[in-house]
C-alpha cells in the first residue's frame, strides 16, 4: 500500500516528491457489475477529492471539503470494502469523513452501502495511494485516523513498503491535531510488533494502552470489519493499538 518516489511525472502543480507514486499491489479485480459501474461513474465524482487538491503545499483544508463545515473530522486509509468507514458515518452524521482507497473494487463496495444508507453528505473519497493525500492536508486538522489491517508485506524485502514508518508518522502527526488519535489494528504477530515499535519510537506519539487488555480486547463502540469477523487463514487474535499525538 506503500509507494516511492517516481521517475518522472506529467502533472506540473507537484513537485518531484509527489508527482506520481509507484503504487505496489491491485488496483482492480473482477469486472464491476452495472450498478457498480453506475455508482462508479455518477457517484463517485460527487465525493471525489480531485488531482487538481493533491499538491505539496500541505494546505488542503479539510473542513472546506464538506458543506456542513465539520468540526470533527476522521480519516480512513485503506477502508477495504468500507463497512467501518459506512458505519462511523451514520452513526456520526454531523461530523466529517475521508476515506482513501485505491482498490476500485473495494470503493464501490463502500459506494453501494453509502448510496443505500443515503448517507453521502458527510463523506469525500479519494481512490489512490493515501500518502499523497495526507501531505496535501493541512496541519493540525484531522481528529483520528484509522489504519486497519493494513498490508503486512511479509517478506523482508517488502518492509519498507509497510505503511506505518517514520516518514509516514511525521506526515500523521502533522495533520493530526492536538491529542488527535492514530487507530490500528492487525492480527498478523510480525506486523503488531513492527505498527507498536514504530509508533512507539516516534517523538510525537504515545501509546495509551496501560494493560494488555486495552489491545487485545476492542473498545465497547468498536465497529468490526468483514476480514476481522472473518478471519484471515492462519492468522492470529485481532489487536487493536490506539496512539495519541503528543
Amino acid at each position: 500500500m506503500l509507494f516511492k518516489k517516481p521517475l518522472a511525472s506529467k502533472k506540473t502543480n507537484k513537485t518531484e516528491d509527489q508527482d506520481k507514486w509507484r503504487f505496489y499491489g491491485r488496483r482492480s479485480g473482477r469486472k464491476l457489475n452495472k450498478t457498480r459501474q453506475l455508482l462508479l461513474d455518477n457517484l463517485y465524482p460527487t465525493l471525489e477529492i480531485s488531482e487538481d487538491q493533491i499538491t505539496s503545499a500541505g494546505d488542503l483544508n479539510a473542513r472546506a471539503l464538506f458543506s456542513h463545515n465539520p468540526e470533527k473530522i476522521t480519516l480512513e486509509i485503506g477502508f477495504g470494502n468500507g463497512e467501518h468507514l459506512a458505519e462511523l458515518m451514520l452513526c456520526h452524521p454531523d461530523e466529517g469523513f475521508i476515506g482513501a482507497e485505491p482498490f476500485i473494487n473495494g470503493m464501490t463496495a463502500f459506494l453501494k452501502q453509502i448510496d443505500e444508507q443515503k448517507t453521502t453528505d458527510n463523506i469525500r473519497a479519494y481512490m489512490d495511494d493515501a500518502m499523497p493525500l495526507v501531505k496535501s492536508l493541512s496541519a493540525d486538522s484531522i481528529d483520528t485516523i484509522y489504519v486497519l489491517n493494513p498490508d503486512p508485506w511479509h517478506k523482508t524485502r517488502h518492509h519498507q513498503r509497510r505503511i506505518i514508518n517514520q516518514k509516514n508518522l511525521d506526515d500523521f502527526a502533522r495533520i493530526l491535531k492536538p491529542q488527535g488519535s492514530l487507530v490500528m489494528s492487525t492480527d498478523v504477530k510480525d506486523l503488531i510488533e513492527w505498527m507498536v515499535t514504530e509508533a512507539s519510537m516516534h517523538p510525537d506519539f504515545e501509546w495509551t494502552a496501560t494493560c494488555a487488555d486495552d489491545w487485545r480486547i476492542p473498545p465497547a463502540d468498536w465497529i468490526p470489519t468483514r476480514y476481522e469477523t472473518k478471519g484471515a487463514k492462519g492468522a492470529d487474535k485481532m489487536h487493536y493499538l490506539f496512539f495519541k499525538r503528543v
